[in-house]
């Protein structure tokens, strides 16, 4: 790998390892990609270029010393709503924020394994849309084209990642916000099971929908990073049983009975899936038979349960903008959802928390037939910068939920899901594919994952040197 771009997780683990390369030169190659594609990518909002080179040098002398951690020296990143001490946790928004005692669980695994954390990724507002646009840092852009985006809310961390800035990076998903990305920057994104990755601080961020997860160019990075950063705070709430999801990667799945669902979820406004996203993701459907998979087509029971999703949402936006510095800054699409987070914070929160058992027994029953799901990640491919950050709310809104209505519901079920890449869409746009399972199926999903990446190489295609000149959003 050139110095212009990160080496894989594992590839970097093992040449610091083997003595190959130092963390301090790995890092500094990072922090040059990182400047030297500010202007363009704008993927980070925090480069912590003085500290991360203090711990590449602390990680060089235990290298010495023969120290061996998972990720020892390796430079990664977070995304901006997760807790670095020293750092302020801005997470999207404008205004004065404090930088904070202590890391986040998360963040505290990572360094435990080793990681040099080289900067905290852009974010929207509060982690709402499938864009990366605000006005407390400009936009963030897609490396396949600057002209579009990479998606949100993880944008940052999977922008940093498709252009080779750092091998691996984390993001949090509670709508889509891992996957959607992943799929159109051609990246994996592991949503993994509630509680995997703790999301302390917060021991239900926005009540239980939002779970954090990893951005990787290959499933064995990602798994990775997810091995890495998994494990629980002592009061979080949800404590899934330990995995070791990484040695899922290479081990046969065995013969699978794979359903294929293109229908999207009832939502009130009309969802159509882009011809070629349905294309790209039944050539996958066609794939996984080759090799030797029972594929048929077949949607889950969904139901209503997009009634379940707004409360829980919307309530913790309201959470968030009571804690903002200065709510005045804060877009007036997000004061609004709070408002309506307010409204429904009470009596219609309780309900739909209490729906998510019957959800799990009706959906869960689906997967008595059948294994794995595969479903498209978004219905369009990645809109272009600016479309979606000037509308108003209830047209937002809209936009939304025709690009993205697949992935939300595994939010709501606290379920794992992998999106894999599925190939292009018009002029060399990245589109994915979700695969879902049932809970604390993470070592199924990625085992079939890997199955794919090793007939598909995905991996092998970076994004083309590209350079458009950045613009300011708003």
């Amino acid at each position: 790998m050139t110095p212009d771009r990160a080496a894989g997780l594992a590839e970097t683990r093992r040449a610091l390892a083997d003595g190959d390369v130092t963390s301090r030169a790995l890092v500094e190659q990072a922090l040059a990609r990182i400047e030297a594609t500010q202007p363009t990518l704008n993927a980070f909002r925090i480069v912590r270029a003085e500290a991360a080179l203090a711990e590449a040098e602390a990680a060089d002398r235990e290298l010495a010393a023969g120290v061996r951690r998972p990720l020892l020296g390796v430079p990664v990143a977070v995304k901006d709503d997760m807790d670095v001490a020293g750092e302020p946790t801005a997470f999207g928004c404008r205004g004065d924020f404090p930088p904070v005692a202590a890391d986040g669980e998360a963040v505290r695994r990572l360094r435990a394994a080793g990681a040099v954390i080289v900067g905290k990724t852009n974010t929207c507002e509060l982690g709402q849309w499938p864009f990366t646009e605000g006005p407390a840092f400009g936009e963030t852009r897609n490396p396949w084209d600057t002209g579009h985006t990479p998606g949100g809310s993880s944008g940052g961390s999977a922008a940093a990642v498709a252009a080779g800035l750092v091998p691996a990076a984390l993001g949090s998903d509670g709508a889509g916000s891992v996957r959607i990305p992943a799929s159109w920057t051609h990246l994996i994104g592991i949503k993994p099971q509630r509680g995997r990755i703790s999301t302390w601080p917060r021991g239900e961020a926005f009540h239980g929908i939002t779970v954090n997860g990893t951005l990787a160019r290959t499933v064995a990075d990602a798994a990775l990073l997810l091995d890495s950063a998994s494990g629980n705070h002592d009061r979080d709430p949800h404590r899934p049983p330990a995995l070791t999801v990484a040695d899922a990667v290479g081990r046969d799945p065995g013969r699978l009975r794979i359903a294929l669902s293109l229908k999207p979820p009832f939502t009130a406004v009309p969802a159509r899936l882009h011809p070629e996203i349905r294309a790209r993701v039944t050539e996958l459907a066609e794939m996984l038979a080759e090799l030797g998979h029972v594929v048929e087509e077949a949607d889950p029971p969904y139901g209503q349960i997009g009634l379940t999703f707004v409360p829980r949402a919307t309530a913790g936006i309201a959470e968030h903008v009571r804690e903002a510095p200065d709510p005045a800054l804060l877009d007036r699409r997000t004061r609004d959802a709070a408002r309506l987070g307010r409204l429904l914070g009470g009596a219609p929160l309780r309900v739909a928390r209490r729906a998510e058992a019957v959800l799990h027994r009706r959906i869960g029953a689906f997967f008595e037939s059948y294994d794995v799901i595969l479903a498209p990640t978004t219905a369009a491919p990645p809109p272009r910068i600016g479309a979606l950050y000037k509308l108003g709310g209830l047209a937002t809104d809209r936009a939304m939920i025709a690009a993205c209505p697949y992935a939300w519901p595994w939010n709501v079920l606290g379920w794992p899901g992998v999106n894999v890449p599925a190939g292009f869409a018009g002029p060399g746009l990245p589109v994915g594919a979700q695969l879902l399972g049932p809970a604390n199926s993470e070592p199924l999903l990625v085992s079939l994952a890997a199955q794919l990446e090793a007939e598909l190489r995905w991996h092998e295609r970076w994004p083309p040197e590209r350079r458009t000149e950045p613009t300011k959003a708003g």
